[in-house]
């Protein structure tokens, strides 16, 4: 576990008695599991991170746009989303779910000590990094990004979940704030598979908490609007903005498996791995060309999320949402194999984006309609 500095164990002590655990106790939850402490440290790093978004990343898009946008009302969605998300519904699930889920099984590394822990918990078994924490830290953060990679690529690639997964996926307007726009049914899959992950290599609630962060700032990073890669060596180990645009782009019915890549979450050497990375192309709109997804656009955050739980009711229930392939939903919510369906026609129905008359040459050759 880390030695954390006096001055934000005082912040997490002073927020947790002051505020968390009395509106716990007033609302009966009080006694449900655990120390408020971790309730309030992961609104503490909430809070960090809506900070860094809203004075860095966002004024990253105004100065070097990938897109420019007369009008950023598709954003404002996303906006209240992430809001909604880090300083209320995340912080509530990681108390209420993943700290009495960690008890349950033991908590984490150090229970090992006690016999309580993961038998799968690194320090059981390589002792020294007890003694090197933040290396043990680095290589939890690989594993973690790791397994991210696969279900990533799982939600892509299983239609029920492709339901879920849409919703991120739907937006016109990508930036700073995308990355949290997301079904809750979703996001407590993959916070599930991740917490599990973590709880059998031993990561404890706190470090778990910082691994979300980073992986978290990154991810927003990525969805930023803006023209910024790492260069040609660090963008082979790190998602940049520019590679990360791509995986969200409008399919191209000329080269249809063009989008199906830059799955990675902070480290794009999986995609490198695994033969999924994509370089090179230029800046493209993103969104979805399915006109049953793309609809998302329309909606405010409830009916956001009742639009992908009734794709997601629909392909659940029956073979084809299980069977591996991309699809698109017909009107009745069934999910259809993309190789069934005239991809030119999802062109046409397509909005068109301006791109950025400032951007280079090079990376201005946007696609004004393509499907996806």
């Amino acid at each position: 576990m880390f030695d954390l500095s006096p001055w934000w164990s005082h912040l997490v002590g002073w927020l947790s008695g002051h505020a968390v655990a009395p509106l716990l106790d007033a609302m009966h939850l009080g006694g449900l599991s655990g120390n408020p402490d971790d309730i309030a440290a992961a609104l503490l790093i909430a809070a960090l991170q809506v900070g860094i978004i809203g004075l860095v990343f966002r004024p990253l898009e105004t100065w070097f746009p990938a897109e420019r946008w007369d009008d950023r009302r598709l954003t404002r969605v996303d906006r209240n989303y992430t809001l909604l998300m880090l300083l209320g519904i995340f912080p509530l699930f990681t108390y209420l779910v993943l700290t009495p889920f960690s008890h349950l099984f033991g908590g984490g590394g150090d229970a090992v000590d006690a016999g309580t822990g993961s038998a799968l918990a690194l320090t059981h078994w390589v002792p020294w990094f007890n003694q090197h924490p933040y290396v043990l830290f680095a290589v939890y953060y690989v594993i973690y990004d790791f397994v991210y990679y696969w279900m990533h690529r799982t939600q892509h690639a299983i239609p029920w979940w492709w339901a879920l997964h849409s919703m991120h996926h739907s937006t016109r307007q990508m930036s700073c704030w995308t990355n949290d726009r997301g079904s809750l049914v979703d996001g407590f899959l993959q916070s599930m598979i991740l917490a599990t992950v973590g709880l059998a290599i031993g990561v404890d609630p706190d470090e778990f908490a910082w691994l979300m962060l980073i992986g978290e700032l990154v991810q927003n990073l990525s969805h930023t609007n803006v023209r910024l890669g790492f260069g040609r060596v660090f963008d082979r180990i790190f998602v940049a903005p520019r590679f990360h645009r791509l995986h969200h782009m409008l399919v191209d019915p000329e080269r249809p498996t063009l989008h199906h890549c830059n799955y990675g979450q902070v480290l794009s050497v999986w995609d490198v791995l695994f033969g999924t990375a994509l370089y090179g192309e230029p800046p493209r709109p993103t969104g979805v060309g399915d006109p049953i997804v793309d609809a998302d656009n329309n909606y405010g955050l409830i009916g956001l999320h009742w639009a992908a739980l009734k794709r997601f009711w629909v392909a659940v229930r029956q073979p084809a949402g299980w069977r591996p392939g991309e699809v698109a939903f017909g009107a009745d919510y069934t999910p259809i194999p993309v190789g069934q369906l005239d991809l030119h026609a999802f062109a046409r129905h397509a909005p068109a984006v301006a791109p950025d008359a400032d951007a280079p040459a090079d990376d201005s050759a946007m696609v004004e309609s393509a499907p996806g």
